[in-house]
Parts: C-alpha cells; structure tokens; sequence
C-alpha cells in the first residue's frame, strides 16, 4: 500500500537544509528562545512540581470533558454570550460567515489564533470576498507576504529584520526602507490602528475557557488582541474544544507553564478576561460575543487512552524551540498549520496517516520535546505510537489510514527476520554469512539511503558463540 502525502517532505527538507539564511535566523532565535526559558526556570525541583500540576489539571479536565462543555455553554450562555458548536473547519467557516454577512462587515481584524489557521479562514473569506487582517505582528508580516506561520507562537520566526525591512518597503505603498526595530513596528502600528478603527468583527483565539465562569482568556504581549477583542462592535472567539479548564483556579498554574515555556515571561503584558459583551452601564467592549467550538476529529482523540494525552497541549511552543529537527528546518517543511513535535502527532491524528504520517518520521527520538513540554505530554511515545500503526492497519483503532505504509516486500523482510530469530539454526547461518561477507554487504535501496548520513557498522567475521566454540568454552 502506497503512501498518499499531498506534499513532498523530503524536498521540503531539502530546500529548507540548503537555505542558509533560514538556518542562521532560525539558530538565532531559538538559542534566545531556549536560554530565556531556562533563566525563568532557574529551579528545577519546582518546575518539575509546576508541570505535575499542569498535567493533572488539563488531565482532569479531558476527564471531564463532555460535562465541562455543557457547563461552559451554560455558563456563557448566561452570561450573554453566543456558542455555536463546529464539528469541523468548514462549518466553523460558515459560521463566522454568517455572523459577517450579518453584520455587513467586509473584513474582520484577527488575534493570533491557531485555530483559525487550522480552519484556513483567511483562505475561506477571500474565496467569499471578504477579508480577514492579521494584527499580530508576526502574522501581519507574513501576511504581506503571503506566507503561513512558520512557528505556533513566533510566526515570523524565520524572518530577520532586514527580511521585514524589505518587506514593508515592498509591500506597503510609500513606506521608506529602514532596518530600525523601533521604526518598523511604528509602521506596523500605524497601518494597523485604520484597521481596527474601520472594523466591524473582530476576531481571536482562547488560550483557556474557563467552565466555572463561562470567562475566555487571552494571553498576549502586543495589545492587539485586547483591540480585536474590545473596538469592533462583534467579538468572535475560536477555541479547540480541548482549550476548557474545570476552575479559575486552574488558571495560575497553566498560565505560568505557558508563558515561561512561550517567551521566557513570568506573566504576558496582557491578561484579558472575557466574560460577557457590553453591559448596559459600560462605555467599551463588543456589543456581541460568539464563541466558536471546533471539534474537527478532536473527540476521536480523546476516545484513545493514550492519543487523548495530545489534547493536553497548552500551544507553548516550546518542543519546537528545543527540537533538532525543527531548529535545521524551520515550520513551512511540515507543510502543515501545526509544526515541530506537538505538529507530529496533532496532524496525523487529524488529518489521518496518509496524508501526514510521514511528519512522524521527522524525529530524532531524543526525547528533548518530552522532557520541556510544561504539561508533560510523552512525545517521542506517542510518535513511537503513529510510527507503529502506519505500519499494522490493525492496531489503528482510532487514527484514519493505519497501515499505508505495509508493502508485501518489508513484510516478508519482517518474517524472515522473525523466523531466523526463532531457528537456532536459522540464526547461526545467517550470522556465518554476515559474518563472511564482513563489511562487504551491497548499500543498496534503504540500505543505502540508511548509510548515506550514518556510519554502516562493522560486522564481525565471527559470532560470539563460534569464538566461544573456537576457545573451548561450554557456553550451551
């Protein structure tokens, strides 16, 4: 059975490996990334005790799941705010859609929201005529760029400044070429403020949505966020459903995980707290407020016991920034919305192992995504897990595609090795032919590619049960 990846991995690692520039700019940032988040750390018995909370609580919270929805339903519902539930991507788009047909709003201003990502809504509008602006600065400069994010939390990550000067210079008409950060961000600033002053919808994501209060809470360092979320009249919220937490008091110890684990932060510039639109007495904020639940095969993970611990994921960032592969090349090889580690087990799992099961091979397996992830998420296991069932249809339970990488050959391969295994027989002759070709074997086929980055080991010309026979040593 062949594989069906709609994109070419292998080139896209390629390409990426022989961009110099992206490997010096991406080196860069991650080594600031990775230093931040040690020194914001500095205790290591209390991180270890911090991440043991974060996972009980998002574990508890997956437990509950089913109930904590209803009852953040409940909750925002009476509050004033609207929920609408998405089974998938095409749905949450019309939804939003309605919502600004509605409104007669041509575009709407976005926070950082990888949801929206994962829904391609940028995408969508356009195909609707109807517009969606990026506010985020990182988002902002690669939107003018048409490019898609190339890390969870640093979307531009893979730009340096001088990359953004020309972009702006290129792109927005009559602004004079200047590499000053300060300069830049001024006219990011500037462009933007028309934006967020003509919108009627704004837009953002849902860092967590707390079901005790029915409240959504954003985390952000530029304001943009609390601008999409405050000036336009409607206010749509987009959250995977895995996003909610039973208490507010759950809320302390994720935020901590999360904004030290994203940007080396003990606390972001910006904590908004939403709860309801406009009361009667207030002066600001949305006169509506819509929440958006997007399942799109979230459910199906949360049916596995061991797959549902994908779910956990507070979105950080931080397996990337510490991740072997992904530092050498970057989000856009992936060829996917959700990069890096946390990418190679979300994607597959989505998207099922045919179309994304080759993002799993992209692992070194040392286990460094493991070790940092703020809520304890076991990575390489469940990568092992993918790798597994893109090869056994049968154990492939839960993800779509399992097996399409069993082929007649490799099994046979399999077989016999089992088999030589089994013989003591089989096994001695195998091992006095290995023995005799030495390091002669033919590098060729997998073989080949396997030795092309490794070292081919050395074979000895005797086994060891032949050298204890050869020296009279009973060893039966």
């Amino acid at each position: 059975m062949g594989s069906k990846t709609s994109f070419d991995f292998d080139s896209n690692i390629d390409t990426a490996l022989n961009d110099g520039q992206l490997r010096k700019n991406l080196r860069n940032a991650m080594d600031i990334l990775v230093e931040k988040r040690r020194a914001i750390f500095p205790d290591s018995d209390q991180l270890q005790q911090l991440r043991a909370a974060g996972n009980a609580i998002k574990r508890r919270a997956l437990k509950k799941l089913p109930q904590l929805l209803e009852q953040l339903e409940a909750k925002c519902t009476a509050n004033g705010i609207h929920v609408h539930w998405a089974e998938d991507t095409s749905q949450a788009n019309h939804i939003i859609l309605e919502i600004m047909r509605r409104h007669e709003a041509s575009a709407v201003v976005k926070g950082k929201s990888m949801v929206s990502e994962e829904m391609h809504l940028n995408r969508f509008l356009e195909a609707h005529g109807l517009e969606g602006v990026e506010t985020d600065l990182g988002e902002f400069i690669i939107q003018l760029n048409h490019e898609t994010p190339s890390h969870i939390i640093v979307p531009a990550i893979h730009k340096n400044k001088d990359e953004v000067a020309a972009i702006f210079h290129e792109k927005l008409t009559g602004t004079p070429y200047t590499e000053d950060v300060e300069e830049l961000t001024a006219i990011a600033r500037r462009t933007l403020r028309e934006r967020f002053a003509d919108a009627k919808v704004g837009l953002s994501g849902v860092n967590f949505a707390i079901a005790e209060t029915g409240t959504l809470l954003l985390v952000e360092n530029e304001g943009n966020g609390r601008m999409c979320t405050t000036v336009p009249d409607v206010h749509v919220a987009v959250m995977g459903l895995e996003k909610v937490v039973e208490k507010l008091s759950d809320v302390p110890p994720l935020l901590r995980l999360l904004t030290g684990s994203a940007t080396g932060q003990l606390i972001t510039t910006y904590i908004n707290m939403i709860s309801s639109p406009r009361k009667a007495d207030e002066k600001d904020g949305p006169k509506e407020v819509h929440l958006v639940i997007l399942d799109n095969g979230r459910s199906s993970i949360l049916a596995d016991p061991q797959l549902r611990q994908t779910l956990l994921c507070i979105r950080c960032g931080t397996c990337l920034n510490h991740c072997p592969v992904y530092v050498r090349i970057g989000g856009h090889a992936y060829g996917h919305v959700y990069p890096g580690p946390i990418g190679k087990i979300l994607t597959p799992q989505m998207e099922g192992l045919e179309k994304a099961g080759v993002l799993a091979t992209a692992s070194s397996l040392c286990g460094a995504c493991g070790e940092v992830c703020p809520v304890k998420i076991p990575i390489p296991d469940l990568i092992r897990r993918l790798r597994y069932e893109s090869y056994d249809q049968e154990a492939a339970a839960v993800v779509d595609g399992g097996g399409y990488k069993k082929n007649f050959a490799e099994t046979m391969v399999w077989k016999g090795w089992e088999l030589a295994n089994r013989s003591p027989l089989l096994n001695e002759l195998g091992t006095r032919v290995a023995g005799a070709m030495g390091n002669h074997l033919p590098k060729v086929g997998p073989l080949k590619q396997w030795t092309s980055v490794r070292t081919a080991p050395r074979i000895a010309r005797k086994s060891l049960h032949q050298r204890l026979r050869d020296e009279g040593v009973n060893h039966e």
